[in-house]
């Protein structure tokens, strides 16, 4: 038995949680910096896993999952953005995104490749829920839930 499967679900869960923000931070950052992923990862490994998007401790985020999604993002970029822009309305590009709607959306996208044996709901739940972190309106998170419902069907097929 590894040392998650020892934790209380509510603490792994937390753990994910902590892993995809994290993820998508990275990604945001590695975009906007445009520092390679590993200085990013490195950064994160060292100072800032466990910490909310206004800097806040949360719960200690799973290290594992956090660098699965970004190295899944980067080696798998172009079958993400594929995916994603399929489902953008005619003539969008992904410039066009808010950049952390972007990052959000990538994160999502790579997990449904990486993960089949997360349900589809719990993947989309989860990256909606890390929208209405960022975004007040409620908006960017029904479009985040629209998209990735939409992509995932289309990666699992």
């Amino acid at each position: 038995m590894n040392e998650a499967q020892k934790l209380p679900f509510e603490i792994v869960r937390a753990r994910r949680a902590g892993a995809r923000l994290a993820a998508v931070q990275a990604l945001y950052q590695m975009e906007q910096t445009e520092r390679g992923a590993g200085a990013v990862m490195r950064e994160f490994m060292e100072d800032r896993l466990g910490f909310g998007p206004e800097g806040e401790p949360v719960e200690e985020a799973d290290p594992d999952l956090f660098k699965a999604i970004v190295e899944g993002v980067i080696a798998r970029q172009d079958m993400v953005d594929a995916a994603i822009l399929a489902r953008l309305a005619k003539g969008w590009r992904l410039s066009r995104l808010d950049a952390t709607s972007r990052a959000i959306l990538r994160a999502g996208a790579a997990e449904f490749l990486m993960h089949p044996e997360l349900s589809g709901p719990i993947i989309i739940d989860e990256y909606v829920s890390l929208a209405h972190d960022f975004f007040e309106d409620g908006q960017e998170a029904k479009f985040i839930n629209a998209v990735l419902e939409k992509v995932g069907a289309d990666l699992r097929g």
